[in-house]
């Protein structure tokens, strides 16, 4: 069983779901990112995101794109990150997944990339604007050096095509909760429920479900709808561009971990 499963099962013999927190690398700059990511896991992260700053990410709101200029300002290479990502992986438990941008991966050559980040201690891989043939290509080079390539599944996508993207996806399949950009929102999208739902019924793979998750009222109503697990993004990245210190950051993500336990009668059983 993989690191990412065994988050998964860890949180579904809880009763909870789990909570996944990101952090953009290099924002504001590699030490104190190291610092975060130690502070996330401290406040019950189960899983941890490592963004790679790119200077087009299409699928960013403002928050997070921000931070990503600031890292690229600051001089931040995805070469940086994996160095990160090899040294929180020994000294921390939860999984490690790296989310980035085609371009660098295909700067580096996929299979090199899929090397790197294996050798690096990544667990899984997320790449918002990847095409479906070379989904293919990575997914069988990342099988071959044990990391997962998360899929991502967007609103609107008909029930066949959503079955063959969860097919594809390994460790679990990211549940895009809304159109357009990730970003901190009051309120969540009246049709979640019903797409986790519908969800359930094409895939085993656990459901992580992010894009616009801010608040320990949204984790707790997404606990409650079945959601595996809740991505925390950019309500995080703002709160560190205001003040990188990692007990603000700690207790805000301990708040966010509060709301992850749900009823028992609630609690999707496989």
């Amino acid at each position: 069983m993989t690191r990412i499963a065994r988050a998964f099962e860890r949180a579904r013999i809880g009763h909870r779901a789990a909570l996944i927190t990101y952090l953009m690398a290099g924002d504001p700059d590699m030490r104190r990112t190291d610092a975060l990511a130690l502070a996330c896991e401290a406040g019950g992260a189960d899983i941890l995101e490592l963004g790679i700053p790119f200077s087009d990410p299409i699928a960013d709101g403002p928050e997070i794109r921000e931070a990503g200029q600031r890292s690229l300002r600051g001089g931040t290479r995805p070469g940086d990150v994996l160095s990160l990502a090899a040294s929180l992986r020994t000294r921390i438990e939860i999984p490690l997944v790296v989310m980035t941008y085609l371009n660098p991966v295909l700067a580096m050559g996929v299979e090199a990339f899929a090397e790197r980040i294996a050798d690096a201690g990544v667990d899984g891989l997320i790449i918002p604007d990847v095409s479906s043939q070379i989904s293919d290509e990575l997914r069988d080079a990342l099988d071959g050096s044990g990391v997962d390539h998360v899929q991502l599944v967007a609103p609107a996508i008909p029930a066949d095509r959503a079955a063959a993207i969860a097919h594809a996806s390994r460790g679990f399949l990211y549940v895009v909760a809304r159109h357009g950009t990730t970003g901190t929102r009051s309120t969540l999208p009246e049709d979640i429920e019903n797409r986790i739902s519908s969800l359930h019924r094409v895939t085993k793979l656990p459901l992580g479900v992010g894009f616009g998750v801010s608040t320990r009222d949204h984790v707790h109503v997404l606990a409650s709808w079945g959601a595996d697990g809740i991505v925390v993004g950019s309500a995080i990245v703002r709160l560190a561009a205001e003040n990188p210190d990692p007990d603000r950051v700690r207790d805000f993500v301990a708040d966010l971990a509060a709301g992850l336990p749900r009823e028992a009668a609630a609690f999707r059983v496989d």
